[in-house]
């Protein structure tokens, strides 16, 4: 199947809420070999200015890749994850994600580019905080490329 072109431009909104618990963050941070003390002991990071536990910075990956699942499951999209080589991945963070955050991550296709016989898909998920009514503070930003092989690649 080719990838549908049309799809730069188009965005997902903002699906499941991700609750951020102190013993997510601390298994995260045990699988990544993270060893400061503010990701296990919130008098560490309260010492530090925050408000729980601190995420590591690539712990957004999670909340990211939730994002991501709906381009890949998007029938429209045309994209076999089976072909898909992940190419480069990026974050911008706006503030640290700590244990009690309910985040949330809108997704934008930024680019899509033809590479023989497949294609290069560029995408940027928004990560939001949510708070009191509908207010939504920017956590995280990031940008991610996969090139989906085509045929005999």
């Amino acid at each position: 199947m080719t990838i549908n072109p049309d799809l730069q431009g188009r965005s997902y909104p903002a699906a499941e809420v991700y609750d951020v618990g102190r013993e997510k963050i601390r298994e995260f941070a045990r699988a990544v070999k993270a060893t400061h003390p503010a990701h296990f002991d919130v008098d560490a990071a309260k010492a530090l200015g925050h408000s729980d536990l601190v995420a590591p910075p690539t712990f957004a990956i999670i909340i990211a890749q939730r994002a991501d699942a709906q381009l890949i499951e998007d029938p429209e999209a045309g994209i076999d994850f089976s072909r898909v080589v992940h190419a480069d991945q990026r974050f911008t963070h706006h503030r640290p994600i700590v244990a009690g955050d309910r985040l949330v991550a809108e997704l934008h296709v930024d680019g899509v580019r033809a590479m023989g016989g497949g294609a290069m898909i560029t995408t940027r998920s928004e990560i939001l905080a949510l708070g009191a009514g509908d207010a939504r503070e920017p956590v995280t930003t990031t940008t991610s490329s996969i090139l989906v092989r085509g045929e005999g690649q």
